[in-house]
């Protein structure tokens, strides 16, 4: 599957589709809303390793359905490096798959779905992060990409 195209505002306002990084690997992440305990977890765990990711040559972008304005505060608030995706319609979202069941506090419903999507240099979808642990994703995307570079 490739990615599909989209062009998506970051926290500063600027535009981004997938040619942008055509030619890199790029780790898409899905997450749920800003400045909640997970996402901020996710967020800052990649940040954390963000030179490692630059290093082995992965772009990284978040996306959630929140505003670019939510998105400014939490990438200033935790310096985050990287593109913070703002999806209002959650169409490109909806395309990605990362939009369905939840389950919370005992109820079921429909929302954005905490996954990730690793991409080749080629734009093809070669590792969908269906289950992830936040504190744990940025770590298991490099170990992924670095035996996929092996190859």
């Amino acid at each position: 599957m490739r990615v599909p195209p989209f062009s998506l505002k970051d926290q500063d306002n600027i535009a981004h589709s997938p040619e942008e990084w055509a030619g890199q690997w790029l780790l898409i992440y899905v997450y749920p809303k800003d400045n909640t305990p997970g996402c901020t977890q996710e967020a800052c765990a990649i940040r954390d390793d963000f030179e490692t990711f630059r290093t082995l040559g992965i772009a990284v972008a978040g996306m959630s359905g929140d505003s670019v304005q939510s998105h400014k505060k939490f990438a200033d608030a935790y310096q985050l490096p990287f593109p913070l995706l703002s999806d209002p319609t959650k169409e490109t979202m909806k395309a990605l798959g990362a939009i369905g069941e939840k389950k919370f506090m005992g109820r079921t419903f429909v929302g954005i779905q905490r996954k990730s999507f690793l991409v080749n240099p080629e734009g093809e979808i070669v590792k969908t992060y269906e289950k992830v642990t936040p504190t744990e994703h940025a770590q298991e995307v490099l170990a992924d990409v670095r035996a996929l570079l092996d190859k």
